[in-house]
């Protein structure tokens, strides 16, 4: 019999709608164990709020995470200083990233199987005075990496990311050989240790339209990303590519394909935000530990209403556990 799978689940923006996707997802029989890292009273607080009767139960290291639909496991952290709903107050900023660190810790000293992330906003975390620019960021100095991989996915398509919050002005610069061996390697490893692909299939995007044309449009293909491209073949790698971003995203290539690396953030995300919004999971390869995400960020205006949608927030927690049990899996084997 395979082993449980123990999830910490940090609840994100106290103000946003974290906590109670948090509480719904509670509602529902569950086979990993979750663990909500987050203050009790707030959860206490937003499940009055919304009437949902969840049983809020004390988890301290070593106790076994609650799965039954109405009980929820957590694991207290302290410095909250308010609870509404809503309205974000900078007050909170250092709570927030107390959860974060609690989480990654706990994964790192093997107390949970992976992590999951309710959004946070980081504009309130600067306005505190706290130099914050992501969840991704954070986990790569707290787990200290050299490089981190922002992948989405869905069910259908999974889509990584040679650059990602960088001005278009700059996407040009940044790809590198070196850049993009490092994160071609990290999306192979990855498929590998946290997805069973023994031998993935991966398509590359070009940079320029129709990636290049010979050289017509843009040399990066010519000049960086095909020579990058064959060196990584020649350790085994299965890539094709450079291709035409817009006749990569099509069945002709998706239908063999096991992932596809986009060159920046706007030439992949979109395809992929069309296609499965609400029910994509923000992952982060290059990490030793498992992370994934929802595809949305805090929605204030929903926060307290009881009608912000837990699908992305099922599918991160459904992914997470399946990437744990696969690593899992790999480990018992070697």
């Amino acid at each position: 019999m395979n082993e449980p799978v123990t999830l910490a689940l940090t609840a994100g923006e106290p103000a946003g709608i974290g906590p109670e996707l948090c509480l719904q997802l509670a509602t529902e029989d569950r086979r990993a164990g979750l663990v909500v890292v987050a203050s009790k009273p707030l959860l206490e607080a937003r499940n009055q709020q919304l009437a949902l009767g969840i049983t809020l139960a004390d988890w301290s290291p070593g106790n076994k995470a609650l799965t039954e639909a109405g009980s929820l496991s957590v694991y207290h952290v302290d410095g909250l200083a308010s609870t509404d709903a809503g309205k974000l107050d900078t007050a909170n900023s250092a709570y927030v990233l107390d959860t974060l660190r609690v989480a990654t810790q706990g994964c790192l000293d093997g107390l949970f199987d992976g992590m999951v992330t309710a959004p946070v906003h980081k504009g309130v975390i600067n306005d505190a005075g706290i130099e914050f620019s992501g969840h991704t960021e954070f986990l790569q100095a707290m787990c200290g990496v050299e490089r981190v991989v922002m992948m989405l996915a869905t069910e259908e398509l999974r889509v990584a990311l040679v650059t990602t919050h960088l001005p278009l002005k700059d996407v040009s610069a940044a790809i590198t050989p070196e850049r993009l061996t490092q994160v071609t390697r990290i999306l192979h490893k990855d498929l590998q240790q946290f997805f069973g692909i023994e031998q993935p299939r991966i398509l590359v995007a070009g940079l320029n339209p129709h990636a290049g044309e010979g050289g017509h449009l843009g040399r990066e293909e010519l000049d960086v990303i095909e020579p990058t491209l064959e060196r990584l073949r020649n350790e085994g790698m299965t890539l094709t590519g450079p291709l035409p971003a817009d006749t990569l995203f099509t069945p002709h290539w998706l239908d063999n394909a096991d992932a596809a690396l986009a060159m920046y953030h706007d030439q992949g995300l979109p395809v992929l935000k069309f296609q499965g919004f609400g029910r994509a999971v923000n992952i982060t390869l290059g990490l030793p530990i498992v992370r994934t995400s929802v595809d949305h960020g805090t929605a204030l205006d929903l926060a307290g209403t009881g009608t912000a949608d837990v699908g992305s927030l099922r599918q991160a927690v459904i992914e997470g556990e399946r990437m744990a049990a696969t690593r899992k899996k790999r480990v018992a084997s070697e």
